[in-house]
């Protein structure tokens, strides 16, 4: 195995487990600011009332959710902790979820993965970064079909500026891949609205595919349509039948923009052939 793709998943594993706070506690987040605002905005507040807990990223410290003892450093080191532990709470013995080490472990392949393709590079750099947004937008989506402007937003302007000198391509062709991004699917989403009274995406969608045009390009947007399209169908059958639930269509984009990241040369090698081929 080459440093590199060694020092990258050793560094993703340990980015997973901050990856899994996020997970958990950016909805939280969002939901505490919305009922807060809904309180405040319907006077429903009282100069008496307790102050809510801090809770953001760094505070409270990890704890367990059934019995409230803190995570002790030991405790948190990725996947060797989860194994450690046999999958329970140190204290209470109550059962951790493994989609914990999965995660850890998730992020550090597809760092080692990304290092492999680029070596040491900046583009490693950017695309590592890259991953951690796309891991942490896809585990939030699939959860609670949110897809949080604190993560989509910067993620859009992350993009720019790793096309302004490093990237695949023109800091102009970033910026049109983030424009008809966006576009598109605002102009789809409203029009199956016009036709059927319901909305038929999120605006973090939207965004979301802002963002993936954004470090991929204008050129690439079909493809990743297209491979979002099929991986949504395929994993919203199994849902569907499994549990009868709506299949959020955040991870399929996540997912098809991720590869086309990586593979950034052969997916455009297979479009130009496709393209040549058809006799466009």
């Amino acid at each position: 195995m080459n440093i590199e793709v060694l020092f990258a998943l050793i560094l993703g594993l340990l980015v997973g487990s901050f990856l899994n706070v996020v997970i958990y506690r950016l909805p939280v987040m969002m939901e505490n600011d919305w009922t807060q605002f809904s309180k405040e905005h319907l006077g429903l507040i009282q100069e008496n009332d307790p102050q809510p807990e801090k809770f953001n990223l760094m505070t409270p410290p990890s704890r367990c959710g059934n019995c409230g003892s803190p995570v002790r450093p030991w405790q948190n080191m990725p996947i060797i902790s989860w194994l450690i532990l046999r999958g329970k709470c140190a204290s209470c013995h109550t059962p951790i979820s493994i989609r914990y080490p999965l995660v850890e472990l998730l992020t550090g392949l597809l760092f080692a993965l990304v290092a492999w393709q680029y070596g040491w590079s900046p583009i490693t750099v950017w695309g590592c970064l890259f991953t951690a947004f796309v891991i942490a937008l896809t585990f939030i989506d699939a959860d609670t079909q949110y897809l949080p402007d604190q993560l989509t937003m910067p993620l859009i302007w992350l993009g720019f500026l790793f096309n302004w000198h490093t990237g695949f391509i023109s800091l102009e062709q970033a910026m049109l891949g983030a424009v008809v991004g966006y576009m598109s699917l605002w102009i789809l989403s409203n029009a199956y609205k016009l036709w059927r009274g319901v909305d038929g995406m999120g605006g973090g969608d939207f965004k979301l595919l802002a963002a993936v045009g954004a470090w991929t390009g204008l050129q690439n947007l079909a493809v990743i349509v297209l491979m979002a399209a099929c991986v949504g169908i395929v994993a919203g059958l199994i849902k569907r039948v499994a549990k009868q639930q709506p299949m959020a269509f955040g991870p399929c984009l996540a997912i098809a923009g991720w590869i086309v990241f990586v593979w950034h040369d052969k997916v455009l090698y297979g479009v130009n052939w496709w393209l040549h081929k058809s006799g466009f």
